[in-house]
């Protein structure tokens, strides 16, 4: 399996700029015989939005967002957009095409709100968190803050997830040392994941400046004993190509059987009894 990562960087509000920057990385993926190609988070449309995010808000049958499917040819597809949801209601959410047809949309669940975020003012919470059958296995999406928060990880592997993609608008951070601070915090959460559950996690993430905030790029492909296989260049755009052996994931789990060991049912328990305390219910024992 060929996996692509397009690491560009998208206009502000310029949708139109946008998909042409889109089909131009499908037409190299395509070259490339690359089987999935991931964007990053919200690509169709630019990140800090605000109050544009209404304007730029599509129905996923709309022209512009089948132009995309349409423009996927064979290869699989990840893109972001801002769903306008029949309720009227904004997601920051992530399709997912196959044979140029829309198979999935999942929703952000967590919204970040601190620092330059401000999610929240904007968007719908998503209310899901599954993984979905592909033609390559089952596949999970986490959109950017969700893979900070270690339950859309552990409910998605639990849900047979092999692979996790991560499509992301992550800004650049203080460095340490001769590192970026930022890249360093996101390879030891993708890795960490990718070892606890045995599943390749497929970080995407954009470059550019909006606003006086810069994203840091450095895409990267996990595989499922934790090892960065491959990474993107800082601040550049970038087509980043890798091939994904489906087989390492079996041999991750024969080796540190997690999945196996899991036990649902005290996750089930302790959770139900953990949320009844925060509310103020029942014993503190």
């Amino acid at each position: 399996m060929r996996i692509g990562l397009a690491q560009i960087k998208p206009r502000l509000g310029r949708v139109d700029i946008n998909l042409e920057l889109h089909e131009e990385m499908i037409h190299r993926a395509r070259e490339e015989q690359v089987d999935l190609l991931i964007f990053p988070e919200l690509s169709v449309t630019g990140y800090n939005l605000m109050d544009l995010t209404y304007e730029m808000a599509r129905d996923p049958f709309s022209p512009d967002i089948q132009q995309l499917i349409q423009a996927a040819g064979e290869m699989d597809l990840v893109f972001g957009f801002v769903e306008h949801s029949p309720e009227h209601i904004l997601y920051n959410s992530a399709a997912y095409v196959t044979q140029q047809s829309l198979h999935y949309l999942y929703r952000k669940v967590y919204l970040p709100t601190y620092g330059m975020f401000d999610e929240a003012r904007y968007f719908g919470r998503g209310q899901m968190i599954r993984s979905i059958p592909t033609r390559f296995g089952q596949v999970g999406i986490q959109i950017c803050e969700d893979a900070w928060h270690p339950s859309t990880a552990y409910l998605l592997a639990q849900d047979g997830a092999q692979i996790l993609i991560v499509p992301s608008n992550s800004p650049a951070r203080q460095p340490h040392g001769e590192s970026l601070g930022s890249q360093e915090a996101w390879h030891a959460i993708l890795q960490a994941q990718a070892m606890a559950h045995g599943c390749y996690v497929l970080f995407a993430n954009r470059v550019g400046t909006e606003d006086g905030v810069t994203f840091f790029g450095g895409s990267a492909v996990v595989d499922p004993f934790g090892k960065v296989e491959k990474s993107a260049s800082l601040f550049e755009e970038e087509l980043l190509i890798a091939d994904l052996d489906l087989d390492k994931v079996r041999k991750a789990r024969f080796q540190m059987p997690m999945l196996r060991d899991e036990d649902v049912d005290i996750s089930l328990r302790e959770l139900t009894r953990i949320k009844r305390k925060r509310s103020g219910e029942g014993t503190w024992l």
